[in-house]
C-alpha cells in the first residue's frame, strides 16, 4: 500500500490515501519531493492526544519517573479491599 503522495498525486489517489491512513499507515504528502503534510487515522490521532494529556499531568509523569527508576512498588491484587 502506497503511503507517500505528491500533492498532484493525492488529487488522483485521495481514496487510496485515506484507506491507507485508516489501516494505520502514516501517509505523507509531498511538494517538490519535500514533506508538507501527513494524514493519520482518527484512532491514531486520538491515541496521540491521550498520551499528550497524560504527559501534561504532573502526577502521572512523577509516577512514570518512579517506574522507570525502579522505585515504584507494586502489590498483589489479592491485597485490595473487596
Amino acid at each position: 500500500m502506497k503511503n507517500t503522495y505528491s500533492v498532484k498525486g493525492l488529487q488522483r489517489g485521495t481514496a487510496a490515501a485515506i484507506r491507507a491512513a485508516e489501516a494505520g499507515a502514516l501517509v505523507t504528502i509531498t511538494r517538490n519531493s519535500r514533506p508538507v503534510a501527513h494524514v493519520i487515522s482518527a484512532v491514531r490521532l486520538g491515541g496521540i492526544l491521550e498520551i499528550l494529556e497524560l504527559l501534561a499531568d504532573g502526577d502521572f509523569t512523577r509516577q512514570l519517573g518512579l517506574l522507570r527508576a525502579g522505585r515504584l512498588k507494586f502489590h498483589p491484587a489479592s491485597t485490595l479491599a473487596d
